[in-house]
């Protein structure tokens, strides 16, 4: 599995720079993640279209000469050495990036332009490190920057894609994106029309009886036509008919689609197509307001804050008559990640939705929840199962400092128990098996 480049930086970009970036910018600490999360694949990705540019394969073997890395915020401002290599990146599109990333995290274009060049800086000085560390050269860092093509589409947080970032043409290097494609239809021979068409005739034989043998003279309709002139048509019409329900018949069970992500054209049948498209509508989630008994949330349409809170106004809690009739239902946290192998770190954005659901405890004091981690199935099963209980924990006490500990009865990791795709899919297929979830509990 190739090495996915945004391991390398998340160690840069954690809560505390998030904090300290907030503060000199004079944002929200959920705009500054919001803003990050959608910057970092934005920039991965143009650093990967320019990975036979010199000037940016130089930026990068020069990045832990400059000290980048030891001075992240210092980049936030205008930075000459920065802003040189975005216009190498981005050119004339640097500014339609900066304005869809301060309209989509709610914060000004000032802070937005000063957080790209800083998750500019983390990039490319975590990649610079990597490169100084394994002794890369310029083709080893075009080969791995090269590699980071087929991820980026799944990095995109909700809510953003190529087209509301006005990348422009930089992203036609990504075979994901079919904006632009066109399906061409093989030309086809024209079918030449006869000019004249000769009647066909049948010879018919009739009985003495009837006055001997007639080779010359065809059989006649009532009306005094021939039979064929309305029966072969007929018969031609019927074959056609007959041959275009087939194909649509065949069209129905199946269907050529792409995958978007791989750019790998592939045949599918229509369940298949229905669960694609039900995917992609789920990953294409927005934030939207979230009501808790007249309070404003910030969460998915369906997400877990939206259901959480409908289950309870139901009275389905109440009404539950132990922990027995609650277990099986949990809520997937849509943003609640922690950082590679750790146990104690929280990837940027995981604050706000662990407030929502302190808020939700705090409405509703009679529910009471259980927290569970999971792994997916790569790695020592002990060890996923050792790492997610940890995770679990964490969240356990990370609520109960918000003074709601007396509501959350367990904790409890399952590592791999449950995971459902295969350990030798790709990593941004198993990231679904990957995650922390909430139940009811009694």
């Amino acid at each position: 599995m190739s090495l996915n480049i945004i391991d390398l930086i998340k160690g840069q970009l954690g809560s505390a720079l998030v904090t300290q970036a907030a503060s000199q910018l004079g944002e929200s600490e959920s705009g500054i993640s919001k803003a990050i999360g959608g910057l970092l694949p934005a920039v991965v990705g143009g650093l990967a279209n320019n990975s036979d540019n010199p000037s940016v394969l130089d930026a990068i073997k020069t990045a832990p000469s400059q000290g980048v890395l030891g001075n992240l915020l210092g980049l936030a401002s205008d930075n000459t050495w920065v802003q040189g290599l975005l216009t190498s990146i981005f050119g004339d599109k640097l500014s339609g990036l900066v304005n869809s990333i301060a309209t989509y995290a709610g914060i000004s274009n000032n802070s937005s332009a000063s957080l790209l060049n800083l998750v500019t800086g983390a990039t490319v000085g975590s990649v610079g490190k990597y490169a100084a560390d394994n002794n890369l050269d310029e083709s080893g860092i075009s080969s791995l920057l090269n590699d980071q093509k087929g991820i980026v589409s799944s990095l995109l947080p909700a809510g953003l894609s190529l087209a509301s970032l006005n990348v422009g043409d930089w992203a036609k290097g990504y075979k994901f994106d079919n904006d632009n494609d066109t399906i061409h239809t093989p030309p086809t021979t024209p079918i030449s029309t006869p000019t004249s068409h000769d009647e066909p005739k049948i010879e018919v034989t009739k009985s003495v009886a009837d006055g001997g043998t007639f080779p010359d003279r065809p059989t006649t309709t009532s009306d005094g036509g021939s039979i064929w002139k309305w029966l072969l048509p007929l018969l031609l019409l019927v074959a056609a008919a007959y041959f275009i329900w087939k194909q649509c018949e065949k069209k129905e069970t199946t269907a050529t689609t792409t995958v978007v992500g791989d750019s790998l054209s592939t045949t599918t049948d229509t369940a298949s197509m229905q669960n694609d498209t039900a995917s992609a509508i789920t990953t294409a989630k927005v934030d939207e307001n979230i009501d808790l008994n007249g309070t404003v949330l910030k969460g998915y349409r369906g997400g877990m804050e939206d259901n959480m809170i409908t289950f309870l106004k139901s009275g389905s809690y109440a009404s539950a008559a132990d922990d027995a009739a609650l277990k099986d239902q949990w809520y997937d946290f849509d943003h609640v990640n922690f950082k590679m192998g750790s146990a104690t770190e929280l990837e940027a954005g995981s604050q706000g939705q662990l407030e929502n659901l302190v808020a939700i405890l705090k409405a509703y004091p009679e529910a009471k929840i259980k927290i569970g981690g999971y792994t997916d199935k790569v790695g020592n099963e002990a060890a996923n199962v050792k790492l997610s209980g940890e995770r679990a924990t964490y969240i356990k006490d990370w609520l109960a400092k918000q003074g709601v500990g007396a509501q959350v009865l367990g904790a409890e990791g399952y590592g791999g128990k449950f995971a459902t795709v295969d350990a030798s899919a790709s990593d941004a297929e198993r990231a679904v098996d990957r995650k922390m979830s909430v139940r009811f509990a009694k």
